[in-house]
């Protein structure tokens, strides 16, 4: 029997889609949950919905919460740990790297990979991960931690360089990219054979066929076509440019580089279909549809669930049965491509199987690629160096390296900006010298 700890348990439709999978699977359907968070009424709502799914799928599983401080019992033995937290969530947090930033002409669109919010997001996200991994080297050290929150690179990357803890970082992006791309463009599913590579939300479809035959030569043409290429019009300019497809979405997509949020040129807004501000209008959504899912599920109707493609249930299965699975995970780079830093948290194929995690090599990228990439993760490197010296100077310069910070904004004004930010943030950040 298994025990899996979900922390960050109050995320209550993600640890559904999570946990639930878990269920369908027979070698987990009798396994120890133990649910964490800090919110005692989202705690028991996520409580609620397990156990009623545990109930209809006819599983044998045994559900337990536990509140932020019994974090040590909740971890206590555990052979797999999801983390799926958001340290401050969308008020206050969200709101003031989204709200400050505007007083200076900078404008977001996510905000939670790169960019002033992804580095105030890794900051606020590190050390209280890195918390919770201390427990865990004293009561599960052979766990293994599934990481689900973003930044997914830096905080991913900080776990791996500063504590013991066995760590994987998993991503939607990965698993649908291939399908959603055919799909955008009206071209067949079926028998896709794909190979992406790079970092998390900049990874690369290096290749992409359907029956044995190359698609991008079909894909590049329909892209250029007016039918087409406002559908996701940042990821084609950059696939037309760079040669590739990118794995994140435009609106995650136009934020990593330097080209296309710009005051200096507010066109490109509308020519590229930037939806600015994005993440908040999607929280204020979801926070209003909380009430009514919370109302629903308090009422303990029978609630079905079919397993989704949410990659954490298949790898727990592999790891369990031997039976190995595939998947793009974040991991520390170790050679696996060779053509960037050694030690960055790369996104590439994985094997699960008994053995744990096996990170599949990849060698060079694309030049134009790699170059790319590496503009992503000097932000990244610099921000887990930031969170793990507990250096101010080098949150200026993460910023300073931002691509799109450093092209709207002077360094007296991203330190201004960064100031002003950390004292926003208060007791969510540690003190820096």
């Amino acid at each position: 029997m298994s025990k899996i700890v979900f922390l960050g348990a109050g995320s209550t439709v993600f640890a559904r889609n999570v946990l639930g999978d878990a269920l369908h699977v027979p070698a987990l359907n009798d396994a120890e949950i133990a649910l964490l968070d800090i919110d005692a009424d989202r705690l028991h709502i996520s409580d609620v919905m397990l156990q009623n799914i545990v109930r209809n799928l006819g599983a044998s599983a045994r559900v337990r919460t536990y509140l932020g401080d019994d974090a040590a019992e909740a971890f206590a033995g555990a052979d797999y740990v999801i983390n799926a937290i958001q340290v401050g969530g969308y008020e206050p947090s969200t709101v003031i790297d989204f709200e400050i930033p505007k007083k200076y002409g900078l404008r977001q669109t996510i905000a939670d990979t790169l960019g002033i919010g992804g580095i105030f997001r890794a900051l606020r996200t590190i050390p209280v991960m890195l918390d919770y991994c201390r427990i865990m080297e004293r009561v599960s050290p052979d766990a293994l931690l599934l990481n689900y929150s973003n930044p997914m690179a830096m905080l991913t990357g900080a776990l791996l360089r500063a504590t013991s803890i066995r760590t994987v970082g998993l991503c939607h992006s990965v698993q649908v990219c291939a399908p959603h791309l055919c799909r955008e463009l009206d071209l067949p599913t079926d028998d896709l054979r794909w190979q992406i590579a790079g970092i998390n939300h900049q990874g690369w479809l290096l290749e992409i066929s359907r029956h044995g035959k190359d698609l991008y030569p079909e894909i590049k043409r329909r892209a250029a076509l007016p039918e087409y290429r406002m559908k996701d019009a940042v990821r084609f300019e950059l696939m037309k440019w760079f040669g590739y497809y990118v794995t994140e979405s435009s609106e995650h997509t136009a934020e990593y580089v330097p080209w296309f949020i710009r005051r200096d040129a507010p066109e490109l807004i509308e020519r590229f279909a930037i939806p600015l501000d994005e993440y908040p209008r999607r929280c204020v959504d979801q926070i209003a549809r909380w009430e009514k899912m919370r109302a629903e599920l308090l009422e303990d109707r029978p609630i079905a669930h079919a397993r989704g493609h949410e990659y954490a249930s298949y790898i727990l299965e592999a790891i369990e049965t031997g039976v190995p699975f595939t998947f793009g995970g974040n991991v520390r780079n170790t050679g696996l491509i060779t053509n960037l830093p050694e030690g960055a948290t790369v996104e590439v194929m994985c094997v699960a199987d008994r053995t744990g995690i096996t990170p599949t090599h990849v060698g060079d990228l694309p030049p134009q690629c790699a170059a790319l990439n590496r503009t992503n993760i000097n932000v990244q490197e610099m921000t887990i160096e930031a969170a793990l010296s507990g250096r101010r100077e080098a949150i200026y310069q993460a910023a300073m390296l931002d691509p799109h910070t450093a092209a709207e904004l002077t360094i007296d004004q991203i330190v201004a900006l960064c100031d002003e930010l950390i004292d926003a943030h208060g007791d969510y950040l540690p003190a820096y010298r």
